[in-house]
């Protein structure tokens, strides 16, 4: 068999029984992460902008709910919906090794295929881990720099596969129909970097249509429609199209030894991965030290040559991000409002703070610099180095090699729920949101998840 078949085999075979306790229990930490980032990403104008769009398509009352709405849609595109709200606000968990966004993939395709089909909270935590391990696992294989470097989003590509394999779960999909399924996703994998240059909103479009295309693979595949068996390792497959410098040997490496849910990241930080480690580094220096703002001559920060593109390049756009999504992707505003604010937050990230004065003051005092030591540990580690100088001769400096959220220095489930409440307190009442809690840590123990996630329609804003 080829790797396709193989990997296809093992997801098939896998039942929740086998499942460690540990893995259960990250499966219940990220779906209330992405709860939360779902439901704080649905007020953004992308998100609004999305749901007229469903709406034109024809209400659903029996539909997939779409989170922090009243309203529900056809299950493909509820899925579209949630993870493109998920994806909105760069909350989102993310892999380091494979450099993608897990989490706003897998929980859409997994929540409205699970409505759809009535299945049980075991049946989803099953299928959210192996939605996890396929998607990771490709986005290993294909190299997140060598992705980049072709203009590929690895979550929008290798999404598709993810939630081919999700879906196909969760619809009872043997073996040969779960290889047909990825066969199928595979020719809609999809997920272009273009965003970056113009601070548009395709980047979060890209799980959203993941979850989508994933979907819609096992359904033909369900229905009797053949995909190619050698998606992946072919001579047209996936690690050939998409990468110049793949690695067969990582998709199956280790597989079953370990689950890779349990090396995923949370963000505290609104912004994109690469910048969570230096703006931790900044915010270490400045908070020990009780330095503040008008003691500050300069703020450098090392940062990995894979994103310098994506963070601090080219220099005369981030230093004037003119949108919400050029400041997620801007290591000098990133540094400038952690060095003024004390966070990076929402409130940092946002319009008012691109056109204040002060934020501009302190951008240009910020040097980003390529610094190639940090390279030796990527991508299994993110480092970074932050070094601030101050007005009267002093230098303070601090290298981070895990950052706030990385399994080696992770939230605590008291942290992480702190964060569900931060994002979610505007828009749920404090008895809905402690019963979301309650009931996504028990999750295992829901019958039906159709009857159970009316829980996530809340009185918020119409679809207008």
């Amino acid at each position: 068999m080829g790797i396709t078949q193989d990997l296809a085999k093992f997801c098939s075979e896998l039942k929740y029984r086998q499942l460690p306790d540990e893995v259960v229990d990250r499966a219940k930490y990220f779906f209330l992460d992405f709860i939360g980032v779902a439901c704080r990403g649905s007020k953004e104008d992308s998100s609004r902008s999305m749901y007229r769009f469903i709406q034109e398509t024809g209400s659903a009352t029996r539909g997939g709910v779409l989170i922090g709405t009243k309203k529900r849609a056809p299950f493909v595109y509820s899925a579209l919906a949630n993870g493109t709200a998920g994806h909105a606000i760069e909350m989102d968990d993310v892999n380091n090794e494979a450099s993608l966004h897990p989490g706003v993939v897998v929980f859409p395709a997994a929540l409205a295929t699970g409505e759809m089909a009535g299945a049980s909270g075991k049946d989803f935590i099953e299928a959210v881990v192996l939605g996890y391990e396929v998607m990771i696992r490709l986005g290993k294989a294909i190299g997140p720099e060598n992705s980049y470097q072709r203009g590929f989003h690895p979550t929008g590509t290798c999404g598709t596969f993810g939630a081919s394999v999700t879906a196909s779960k969760l619809m009872g999909l043997k073996r040969d129909g779960m290889i047909s399924a990825m066969g199928i996703a595979g020719s809609q994998a999809s997920g272009s970097m273009e965003y970056l240059a113009q601070g548009a909103w395709t980047k979060r479009f890209h799980p959203g249509w993941a979850a989508l295309s994933g979907m819609i693979a096992a359904q033909l595949a369900k229905k009797g429609f053949k995909g190619p068996t050698s998606i992946i390792e072919g001579r047209d497959g996936f690690l050939h199209a998409y990468s110049n410098g793949s690695d067969a040997s990582k998709v199956l490496e280790g597989i079953g030894s370990g689950f890779e849910i349990l090396r995923t990241s949370v963000k505290p930080h609104a912004c994109c991965r690469y910048m969570q480690p230096p703006i931790d580094g900044v915010l270490k220096i400045v908070k020990e030290n009780d330095l503040i703002p008008d003691q500050v001559e300069k703020i450098r920060v090392g940062i990995l040559k894979a994103g310098a593109h994506l963070i601090a390049e080219p220099a005369e756009k981030k230093y004037s991000p003119q949108s919400v999504v050029d400041a997620q992707f801007s290591m000098p505003f990133g540094a400038a409002v952690a060095v003024l604010y004390r966070k990076a937050g929402l409130g940092e990230f946002h319009l008012s703070r691109m056109r204040s004065e002060e934020v501009r003051r302190m951008m240009r005092q910020v040097e980003c610099v390529i610094d190639p030591d940090l390279d030796e540990t990527f991508p299994k580690q993110w480092c970074a180095t932050a070094e601030v100088f101050t007005k009267d001769g002093k230098r303070y400096f601090t290298k981070v090699e895990y950052c706030k959220g990385d399994p080696e220095n992770p939230l605590s489930w008291e942290e992480l729920i702190e964060k569900f409440h931060d994002l979610s307190r505007r828009f749920l009442t404090k008895e809905r949101r402690s019963k979301i809690v309650e009931q996504v840590r028990k999750l295992e123990e829901i019958r039906n998840i159709q009857k159970w996630s009316s829980l996530l329609l809340i009185a918020c804003t119409q679809i207008t």
